[in-house]
Order: C-alpha cells, then structure tokens, then sequence
C-alpha cells in the first residue's frame, strides 16, 4: 500500500470515529481498511482507546451542589436589590428632591411631579426585553439517530433475543454509556454494543434549541450462532 495513502486515511481516523466525514470518505477509509492490514490494526488500537475512555463515565455532581447554587442565586438577587435601592435613592437626591422643592404648589406641579416620578421608575425597574427567538415553555426535544462509521448488524448471542438498550447521548451527539434493559447481558455482548453505539452519531436531545444530554431506548436484533 502507498505511503502516502495511509498516512492521509491515518490523519481521518479521528474524524471517522465522530462521524464527522462526508459518507463517500466514510466508504472510502472503510474500503481501505479492509485491504491494509497496518491501518486496520492501527484503527482497532485507536477504537479500543475511545471504547476505554468511554467506559469511564462521567463524573457525578457533589451532593450538595444544589444547595451551593441556591445560595449562590439568593446572594446575587440580594446584591442585586441593594443596588436597586442605591440607584433609587441617587436619582432621588439628584432628581426627584430638588424638583419638589421647586415645584410650585397647584395642578401643574403636581402633573410635573408624578411624570417625574413615572419616568424615574420607569429608568430604574425597566424589565429586559425578551428575545425574539424565545422558544415556548416546555420545548424539549428527545436524542434521535442519524448515521454510523459502521453497518449496523445483529448482536451475536446464546440464543436469539432482542436485546434492548437505553443509551445516554452527550450534547455533541455521542453515546457516552448505555444499560441493557431487556435480553443478554454477558461481556460480550455488550463489547458488540459498545463497538456499534461507539460510531453511531445522533441528533442530540435539545431545550429551547440548545443542545443537552438525553436518552434514547434502541433495539438490536439477536441471533445465535449455536446448531
């Protein structure tokens, strides 16, 4: 095999693991590993890796991060008051005072007062406009499933059973770990999920259109290769 055809599907590897090339590279790297035996060992390493990394999980919030972020918020709507008030009462002392001072008695003073007033509140406690691309309450999007690197293909079991997985997506679109619901659950059959749901590339779940993590239930075929 050509040098300088390896190294330029070796440089892709990574790409192809996140599914993040055209489907005519995808055919073409899988083609090429079927006849290059240096690149195909080299791929399997890189997967193992990623299949490793992945098996870590993610790390879990502490207990009382809840409790952390509440006092958080509380502090900050509390400073947020105070500076309401101190703004208040500046524009009181530079505004609103002198002008009642001055402000003669009778009808028209009182008109003048209470615009300045209206126009005072209105500097002060103006709400912040809402965005235009606001999304309604409630729009939630669960993850759904776009493509592979691989073919998928049935799971080899002891006997023939579907198996059911619910799979955790990330906001990128990957599964990062899975649980077998329903059927078989010995190593090696989750070694064959893990190989598929490794390369498969899902739309991620969202909320008001931004991207999070979510689950997906996906059924695999299973059959036996036992006479």
């Amino acid at each position: 095999m050509m040098p300088n055809i390896c190294s330029a599907i070796r440089t892709s590897f990574s790409s192809y693991l996140d599914g993040a090339v055209s489907g005519r590279e995808m055919q073409a790297i899988a083609q090429h590993l079927e006849v290059c035996d240096q690149c195909d060992r080299e791929f399997s390493e890189l997967r193992s890796m990623q299949r490793s990394l992945s098996s870590l999980g993610t790390v879990k919030a502490p207990v009382d991060l809840g409790m952390k972020l509440r006092l958080a918020i509380s502090h900050e709507r509390a400073k947020s008051r105070s500076r309401w008030v101190e703004d208040f009462g500046l524009k009181w002392n530079n505004a609103i005072r002198p002008m009642v001072m001055q402000v003669s008695a009778g009808f028209a003073g009182t008109v003048v007062l209470v615009g300045g007033i209206m126009l005072l509140l209105g500097m002060v406690a103006a709400p912040e406009p809402v965005m235009a691309n606001d999304e309604p309450l409630g729009a939630l999007t669960a993850p759904h499933y776009l493509y592979s690197a691989v073919m998928p293909r049935a799971i080899i079991t002891g006997n023939d059973a579907t198996v059911v997985v619910e799979a955790y997506v990330n906001s990128q679109g990957r599964v990062y770990d899975f649980n077998i619901v329903s059927g078989p659950e010995d190593s090696a059959v989750r070694m064959q999920i893990s190989d598929q749901l490794l390369l498969s590339v899902f739309e991620p779940a969202k909320v008001f259109g931004a991207p999070i993590r979510g689950r997906v239930v996906l059924t695999f075929a299973g059959i036996s290769v036992q006479g």
